[in-house]
C-alpha cells in the first residue's frame, strides 16, 4: 500500500494514539502501529494530532483594514457599521483581494483551513463579491471558503439590498444571509427574515443570518429564524449568528424559545471575543457582557460553533485568526471550565463548524487527508498553551509548518 503522508505516534482528541494514514488527499487509515512506508512521515509522538481549525463566522472583506477611515472612537457595532459604510465606498477590489489573501495565508498557519465569511453586497458597485469570489477560488485547494451574500444596510432598509442578494447568489456566493435587527422596524426585520429563508428554500441553499447582534431583550428575530425553517422544511441548514440579546432575555421566555431553535435544527453561532467587546457598550454597571447562552443551548441540544468574527478591521482593533484564542475566551466568558466542556470547547472551533458548513473533516478513514498537528498533548492543553501548529495538512498536502516553541532562562532557581 503507498501511502503519500503518514503521521506517527500522535494523540488524537478523545486520548487515544494512532498513526494517520493519507493517499491522494483522503484519510486510508488510522490506528496504531501503521508500518508502510511513506512519501513523508511526520512525528508526532505525543503530540495532538486534530481535525482542522474552521471559523464558521468572518468578514474577509473588512479584515485587516483596520484604521480606515479612521478608528471606531466608540467600539460599538453601529459606528463599525458605519465605518465599513465609508470604507467600501473608497477601496478597490484589488485592496480586497490582497487583504482578504494575506489573512488566508495567516489563518493557514494557525491550521484554519475552512471559513465561512459574510461578504457584503449592499456596495453597489459589487466590488465585494468580486473580490470574495476571486479569492476563493484562488485558496480552493487549500481552504474551504463558503461566501455568505450578506446585505449589510439591511435587506429592505438599503435600496436594492435584496436585488443585490440574488445577483450574488447567481454570481456564485453559496449562502443567503440578512441582518433583520438592524431594519428600520421589528416587522421589516421579521419580514427579512421570511424574505431570506424563501430565497433559500426556493434555491437549495443554505441560510446564515446575523441575528439579534444587540442588547435589547425584546429582539427575538431568533424567534422567527426558527418558525421559518420548520414551516419550509429547512431543518439542518440554517444558523443565527450572535444571537446577544438573548443573554438578556427573561428565563421564562428562553425556555420557551430554546425548545423551538432545536425542534427547527437551528444552528448557533457565537462570536466571544467580539460579542464581549461590541456589547454591554450602553451599560454603566452591572455591565452585560454580550455572549449568547453557550451552555444553555448546548443543554438544549442546539448546535453550538464558535466564530472569530473580524481581525483588525471596524470592529475589532485585535484578532489573530488563532481559533484556540477564540475558544480560550468562549470558555472564560460562559464559564466552560469543567473538562468535559473545554473538551465542547475545543469541538466547537473544529468538528462542530465542520459540520455546520458541511464539510468532510474528520480523523476517519473515507474523510479528507485535512488536519493540524498542535504542540500539545491535548485538547485541553492546547486551549490552555494555544500552542505552534507544528504540521498542518490540507488535503493530503503539507502547507504549514511551525517551529516548536522554546525558552531558555539564567534565573538561577
Amino acid at each position: 500500500m503507498d501511502i503519500d503522508i503518514l503521521v506517527k505516534g500522535g494523540v488524537l482528541a478523545d486520548g487515544s494514539e494512532a498513526d494517520v494514514a493519507i493517499t491522494d488527499g483522503i484519510i486510508i487509515g488510522v490506528e496504531p502501529g501503521i508500518t508502510t512506508e511513506a512519501g513523508e512521515v511526520i512525528d508526532a509522538t505525543g503530540k495532538l494530532v486534530s481535525a482542522p481549525f474552521v471559523d464558521a463566522h468572518f468578514h474577509m472583506d473588512a479584515t485587516l483594514s483596520y484604521g480606515r477611515p479612521r478608528v471606531n472612537a466608540s467600539g460599538t457595532l453601529l459606528e463599525g457599521i458605519a465605518l465599513w459604510g465609508e470604507l467600501k465606498q473608497h477601496q478597490t477590489r484589488e485592496e480586497i483581494v490582497a487583504r482578504a489573501l494575506d489573512y488566508c495565508r495567516q489563518a493557514v498557519g494557525r491550521g484554519v483551513l475552512g471559513i465561512r465569511s459574510h461578504v457584503d453586497v449592499t456596495d453597489p458597485t459589487f466590488r465585494t463579491v468580486e473580490a470574495l469570489l476571486e479569492v476563493q477560488e484562488r485558496v480552493r485547494d487549500v481552504i474551504d471558503l463558503q461566501l455568505v451574500a450578506f446585505p449589510q444596510d439591511g435587506w429592505y432598509r438599503a435600496q436594492g439590498a435584496e436585488a443585490q442578494v440574488i445577483r450574488a447568489l447567481d454570481a456564485g456566493v453559496d449562502v443567503v444571509g440578512g441582518i433583520p435587527h438592524f431594519e428600520r422596524t421589528m416587522a421589516a426585520g421579521a419580514a427579512s427574515v421570511r424574505a431570506a429563508c424563501e430565497l433559500a428554500a426556493a434555491r437549495g441553499l443554505c441560510v446564515d443570518l446575523h441575528c439579534d447582534e444587540s442588547d435589547d431583550p425584546l429582539c427575538r428575530h431568533i424567534e422567527t429564524l426558527a418558525a421559518e425553517t420548520i414551516r419550509l422544511g429547512l431543518q439542518g441548514r440554517v444558523a443565527g449568528s450572535h444571537l446577544t440579546s438573548m443573554h438578556s432575555m427573561d428565563n421564562y421566555y428562553v425556555a420557551k424559545l430554546l425548545p423551538l431553535i432545536a425542534e427547527a435544527q437551528v444552528a448557533a453561532i457565537p462570536n466571544p471575543l467580539i460579542n464581549i467587546t461590541l456589547q454591554g457598550r450602553m451599560d454603566t454597571y452591572p455591565k452585560r457582557r454580550g455572549l449568547t447562552r453557550v451552555p444553555e443551548l448546548r443543554a438544549a441540544g442546539v448546535t453550538v460553533a464558535f466564530g472569530q468574527d473580524c481581525v483588525r478591521d471596524p470592529w475589532y482593533p485585535l484578532g489573530s485568526g488563532d481559533m484556540l484564542e477564540v475558544a480560550h475566551m468562549g470558555l472564560h466568558v460562559a464559564l466552560m471550565t469543567a473538562p468535559d466542556q473545554m473538551r465542547a470547547a475545543y469541538q466547537m472551533v473544529t468538528e462542530t463548524p465542520a459540520q455546520v458548513m458541511g464539510l468532510d473533516y474528520g480523523l476517519e478513514v473515507g474523510k479528507r487527508g485535512s488536519l493540524v498537528v498542535l504542540d500539545a498533548p491535548d485538547p485541553i492543553e492546547a486551549l490552555r498553551l494555544r500552542p505552534a501548529r507544528l504540521a498542518v495538512i490540507s488535503n493530503g498536502r503539507v502547507v504549514a509548518r511551525t517551529e516548536p516553541a522554546r525558552c531558555t532562562t539564567s534565573a538561577g532557581f
